[in-house]
């Protein structure tokens, strides 16, 4: 009803939403920006998605009719932008530029007073706040600089204001304890554990999937509040090993012998998706020959029963949270390749990308312990050599 309008039957009718801004712009092909897409979520009374798909698709839009007007109008002359979560740096540059200058303004500040560094400004963005906005970061900078127009207030009276320059160790004092603990690359990885990469609303984390053998048990346990599709991926990934164990150079007796457990931390936050098919099936490999994976590296991508890396999405964001968590190299799909564009090219300067198309070549490339990436000769052989001591 939002989007399409109410009937005029009903008290208090009006037009949906996309009328009602096709008439504020007051021509028939405007620029309209969709913002927080993420949040519609379907119910009884329908699915808004469904709505929404026909406003969008050129194909039918030309005839949108909303239940207020009741006629057919012409949607296909309007052009729709959806507006996507900002990365951190996004989020820095916005507020060095507009948010920043805004809060010093209103607080009878000048640029002068208070000084605040970048690397004071990325603490705030990442340990304070986490949204795909920047209404927080507003909200944190603004009490930045009533923080220092209350010290100048204080001063004695004669004595000269000099400039304050906020550090590290005043915000603990002025905006409280740390909200967020980003998640930091760990140093070593026991064997059985993998780096992840998830996609939230609010940019991109580091995910660790840990799997354990339990001997004598033959059941596959997955805990950490995951849906439907990460508990089918995680099937998927062990049946496949299972499949291929002795070309893998796997021990099949293994298999046979013991349970799995896979468990994913944070576990009070609901996860989803396809896109840890690849970690899940490195993290039980690990398991299986007793040996760590590679602690500097990340991945990413959906896995088939057939052993096929599939694309996934989310690529820029998942990639700039690797890089924030002091990670620099990352195993993508090959179909992914063409995302990296829209990461920044100093961000990409820093990382060794390997593209894999096979679970065969993303195994020796997450256990190899020798050179920077894999080459060829090191995909084409078997887990068992390329985990060799």
């Amino acid at each position: 009803a939002e989007l399409r309008g109410h009937r005029r039957t009903y008290v208090g009718a009006l037009p949906g939403h996309i009328i009602q801004a096709v008439r504020r712009a007051g021509v028939n092909n405007p620029v309209l920006m969709l913002d927080e897409v993420d949040k519609m979520g379907r119910d009884f009374r329908g699915d808004p998605s469904a709505a929404l798909l026909e406003i969008l698709d050129p194909a039918q839009n030309h005839t949108f009719r909303d239940h207020y007007l009741d006629l057919p109008f012409d949607l296909s002359k309007a052009f729709f932008i959806r507006l996507q979560g900002y990365s951190e740096r996004e989020k820095a540059e916005i507020a060095r530029r507009y948010l920043w200058p805004r809060r010093l303004k209103e607080a009878g500040l000048s640029a002068e007073q208070a000084l605040l560094s970048d690397d004071v400004l990325n603490l705030v963005i990442g340990r304070y706040t986490r949204e795909a906005g920047v209404r927080q970061l507003e909200q944190m900078l603004g009490r930045l600089t009533r923080k220092v127009a209350l010290a100048f207030a204080e001063l004695p009276e004669g004595q000269e204001r000099q400039p304050v320059t906020i550090r590290q160790d005043m915000l603990d004092e002025w905006l409280g304890s740390e909200r967020f603990m980003p998640e930091e690359a760990r140093k070593n990885l026991p064997p059985g554990v993998a780096t992840g990469l998830a996609w939230t609303p609010a940019g991109g984390d580091v995910l660790y999937i840990e799997t354990t053998l339990l001997p004598g048990s033959h059941e596959l346990t997955i805990t950490g509040q995951l849906g439907d599709v990460m508990q089918e991926s995680a099937r998927a990934a062990r049946s496949y090993l299972w499949s291929h164990a002795e070309s893998m150079g796997l021990d099949i007796s293994k298999f046979k012998r013991n349970g799995v457990h896979i468990h994913v931390p944070s576990g009070a936050i609901p996860k989803d998706g396809p896109s840890a098919g690849i970690t899940m099936a490195t993290a039980l490999a690990s398991a299986y020959v007793g040996k760590a994976v590679r602690s500097d590296t990340a991945m990413t991508g959906e896995i088939s029963l057939s052993g096929l890396v599939l694309p996934v999405g989310g690529i820029k964001e998942k990639v700039l949270a690797a890089h924030r968590a002091g990670i620099r190299r990352i195993i993508l799909p090959k179909a992914n390749e063409k995302d990296l564009k829209e990461v920044p090219q100093e961000v990409r300067d820093e990382l060794t990308v390997i593209p894999v198309e096979r679970i065969e070549e993303v195994l020796p490339a997450a256990f190899n312990q020798d050179s920077p990436a894999a080459t060829t000769a090191e995909r084409d052989e078997p887990l068992a050599t390329s985990t060799a001591s």
